[in-house]
């Protein structure tokens, strides 16, 4: 086997030294990666297979004492041996480090802990060794890239699913327990998966994430992106919106601010020919606590892909804004639905999240988008109710559940006290259960199907000039309020399950 040169295992005290020996490693398993790959496709013969593996951290506990109980994350669930296997330590710096930090910190204190790094048994793909501007597999044969099997290892499904995020995952005896919802192979995954579904690079993604789906909010989005990257901040007193440094939209166009200098690599995106399945635009803050917004397009099937993937990023918060059908001859066109329950007949999770489980509503993103509507409508107390309804969401997977006899989706849905109807909204919030991503769910009613009221199409050009615009700064609004309360309060105890890994 040909492998780059062994790095002995270590044990730090210091998170900072621990992810500075992972980068070592994992950047000596690239490069080894990178330029076998290259040789290969000039044509030289290995005499045998190329590997180099990923890093891995481990932490080892003896005693039964827990951290504070008030902690939802950053500790492991008792005394044993856990670990995961590492990848892309220059993306997910700030995250590693502070993962790493609070699990030396919550169990200093009962013991002496350290975290050893060394080199996992997991081989790197050689598809998730490439470069974002690489596309070396076009420029060989057939023959040679049937080869290509043969000297490198390539994606093992077995290795990256979602057994640990979904409580199904049971390590084998003996061997560790995980510390990550996603080993490095699934993270490496996704990361490939968001460059070709969104259009843009996963370095561009911000904490807080919007789902939406009509395109119609995308381009009230990337107005506004583009009207605050023409405005000159307020030095004396930055509003929130000042602290947006530059607009990302697909093919990693990249607009900076006014006054902000330009940096390299600026000028390499170019807008695609056409958009991606599901483009993304991204309002970038220096700290990545910015504003991504993704047009998830219509159907559970885009939702649940999408977050899937995003989810490896480990955003603070994603919430959906998106239009609905009211389901109560009360509401009115434009009316704001808060959703605080789910009926879920999406059925894209049924496998990995069982219907029997509840998704909650978490106060904290309530109570943001709540605020969030009042603050942009100027609405308070029984008038803010004649405009906003909280109640339960139905998320169903056939577009044309009118149309079915005998009614009987109109009966379960009013069984269920639902007051609005889309299709990917219960995905959403069941992957944020699943995932342990907070999330949040606030509609606009843009037709009312058992009352008669359907999207006519001068009707709904309209409607959609008079909310979109409104709606979409009540989603900013509720983001600034999240970011304020801080990340310790935001993630929630309510999403981690009896044994949860210790990361974030």
């Amino acid at each position: 086997m040909l492998s780059p040169n062994h790095i002995t295992a270590e044990r730090f005290d210091d998170a900072v030294d621990a992810l500075r020996r992972i980068r070592e490693i994992y950047d000596s398993s690239i490069t080894h990666l990178r330029d076998h790959l290259q040789r290969f496709v000039n044509g030289e013969r290995f005499p045998s297979r190329v590997r180099a593996c990923y890093p891995y951290v481990r932490i080892q506990t003896e005693t039964v004492a827990r951290a504070d109980s008030r902690l939802s994350y950053g500790f492991v669930a008792g005394p044993g041996t856990f670990e995961t296997t590492i990848t892309r330590p220059d993306l997910f710096e700030n995250y590693y480090t502070e993962q790493l930090r609070l699990l030396l910190k919550n169990h200093s204190q009962n013991q002496h802990v350290q975290l050893e790094v060394g080199v996992s048994a997991q081989p790197i793909p050689i598809h998730f060794s490439f470069a974002q501007d690489d596309h070396i597999e076009g420029s060989m044969t057939a023959e040679r890239r049937l080869a290509l099997r043969d000297m490198f290892d390539l994606p093992d499904l077995g290795a990256m699913d979602d057994g640990i995020a979904n409580g199904t995952y049971e390590p084998p005896p003996g061997e560790a327990q995980p510390l990550s919802l996603f080993t490095a192979p699934r993270v490496d995954y996704s990361l490939h998966r968001l460059r070709h579904y969104t259009g843009t690079a996963p370095e561009h993604f911000q904490n807080y994430v919007l789902f939406t789906n009509y395109q119609f909010y995308i381009d009230e989005f990337v107005r506004l992106g583009h009207e605050i990257m023409n405005r000159v901040p307020d030095p004396d007193a930055p509003a929130d919106e000042d602290h947006y440094i530059a607009f990302v939209e697909p093919g990693n166009v990249i607009t900076r601010r006014v006054g902000e200098a330009v940096q390299e690599g600026d000028d390499i995106g170019k807008a695609p020919p056409r958009l991606p399945q599901m483009p993304g635009y991204h309002l970038i803050r220096a700290d990545g606590s910015g504003i991504t917004m993704v047009n998830i397009g219509v159907g559970p099937a885009n939702a649940k892909t999408i977050t899937d993937h995003i989810a490896v990023l480990r955003p603070h918060a994603w919430m959906m804004l998106g239009h609905c059908a009211g389901l109560r001859n009360t509401q009115q066109l434009g009316d704001y639905v808060l959703a605080h329950g789910y009926v879920r007949e999406d059925h894209v999770l049924d496998e990995d999240l069982p219907l029997w489980v509840p998704i909650p509503p978490l106060a904290e993103i309530q109570v943001a988008l709540e605020s969030a509507v009042a603050e942009v409508t100027q609405l308070k107390g029984y008038d803010l109710k004649r405009v906003m309804r909280t109640g339960t969401v139905a998320s169903t997977d056939n577009r044309n559940w009118e149309l079915l006899p005998q009614r009987t989706p109109e009966r379960r849905f009013s069984q269920s006290r639902a007051i609005a109807l889309d299709m990917e909204s219960a995905t959403i919030a069941a992957n944020g259960f699943r995932f342990r991503v907070p999330y949040g769910t606030l509609l606009c009613v843009s037709d009312k199907p058992l009352h008669g009221e359907i999207k006519l199409p001068g009707m709904a050009n309209q409607f959609y000039r008079e909310r979109v615009d409104q709606h979409l700064r009540i989603g900013i609004r509720a983001v600034e309020l999240l970011r304020r309360k801080g990340v310790d309060k935001l993630h929630s105890r309510k999403l981690r399950s009896f044994a949860e890994v210790a990361f974030l």
